[in-house]
């Protein structure tokens, strides 16, 4: 009988502390992820957008059940709902993985909307309708100034939260830090606190792809190869102090473009989701499953980040950003702008569903 070889990705999870989610909600894709070793998945606006095309055959006529039992509601309110259901049908698919490990594990995260990212109160509520949707839903908040307010108090609710829009070691900190505050608070009540698993976010590659963008714009020349370190050097510095302190907010690598987003992060305590492109070329490859995670990024390399581009020691130092100055950090901006654009693009396909364009009859 031919003796099965486990995937890179397997072996990743099985033989360290590191976790792997699927960067989809999109059901072929998750259940490849979780054969594969994966324990929770995500999604947001841009992701719900793709799901839509890849699964039209089960969402376009989801768009029209919704009208005919909602004949009131908006395009917008049908969206909403469209995206709650990816979720819930993604989470569905986690459930046996959340039992096995006791709620700390199997989670599906959902987005509350990029355009609330101001007001608390409003993201507040949206989140608490998302955590009431399956046992096993995470909750996204953006880790603007308001997405913080917001995220500490759903965490003392007994929501599970993800926070997204993060790029920045100041922004994981004060994230982890909020956490902390409103899990003691749930501990001092005597609510359960065992049985939640807050993350915290950092998006690796967009941090890279504002760099990108700046020695573009600005003719800065540096190795070729150095900012495709710069996220994992955000990373790599956080992980030591996560072990220091004993955050109990999970930190999560995101937004993958390259191999070093999962080879030199294998062996950290922390989760890595990636999209099934990246999962497929990942376990295609030779790249050896080894623990890389305590090994540094060459000096010289953050020294030319650090020199070349403020916006990178603002993201790699721990005080390198204010809480004020979150909202106005270009990779938020950026981001929010490209959710907030991928949110209305799915607004405009369940239009084109419900409303068709005469004029391309």
């Amino acid at each position: 009988m031919k003796t099965l070889i486990a995937s890179p990705l397997l072996r990743t999870v099985n033989d360290y502390p590191t976790d792997y989610w699927n960067d989809s909600c999109a059901v072929e894709e998750l259940r490849y992820a979780i054969e594969n070793g994966a324990t929770g998945a995500t999604s947001n606006p841009t992701i719900a957008g793709e799901v839509m095309k890849k699964e039209w055959a089960t969402w376009q006529p989801r768009v029209l059940e919704n009208r005919g039992e909602h004949p009131t509601w908006s395009e917008f309110e049908i969206a909403w709902r469209l995206y709650e259901e990816m979720a819930v049908r993604g989470a569905e698919q986690l459930f046996p993985v959340f039992v096995r490990e006791g709620g700390r594990k199997g989670r599906l995260s959902i987005q509350t909307d990029p355009m609330l990212h101001r007001d608390s109160a409003r993201m507040l509520e949206q989140g608490r309708r998302f955590h009431s949707l399956a046992p096993n839903i995470q909750v996204k908040f953006a880790a603007t100034k308001a997405g913080l307010a917001a995220l500490e108090e759903a965490t003392y609710q007994g929501v599970s939260i993800n926070a997204t829009v993060c790029f920045a070691l100041p922004q994981a900190i004060a994230v982890a830090e909020g956490v902390e505050r409103a899990l003691m608070r749930r501990e001092r009540a005597g609510l359960d606190t065992e049985s939640m698993s807050p993350v915290v976010t950092i998006m690796m590659g967009r941090l890279e792809d504002w760099l990108k963008v700046l020695a573009e714009r600005d003719g800065i020349v540096v190795d070729p190869a150095a900012i495709s370190w710069a996220g994992v050097a955000v990373v790599k510095k956080a992980h030591p102090i996560w072990r220091s302190r004993g955050y109990r907010a999970r930190l999560l690598a995101a937004a993958y473009r390259h191999h070093l987003h999962w080879s030199e992060l294998i062996g950290g305590d922390l989760i890595l989701t990636m999209p099934a492109a990246w999962q497929r070329r990942f376990n295609a490859s030779n790249i050896e499953v080894r623990s890389r995670i305590d090994d540094p990024v060459d000096p010289a390399i953050v020294d030319q980040l650090v020199e070349h581009f403020p916006d990178f020691r603002r993201a790699y130092d721990e005080d390198g950003l204010t809480v004020d100055e979150f909202d106005s950090f270009p990779p938020t901006v950026r981001t929010l702008r490209q959710f907030t654009a991928s949110w209305l693009d799915l607004v405009r396909t369940v239009q084109d569903i419900v409303l068709p364009d005469p004029d391309k009859r």
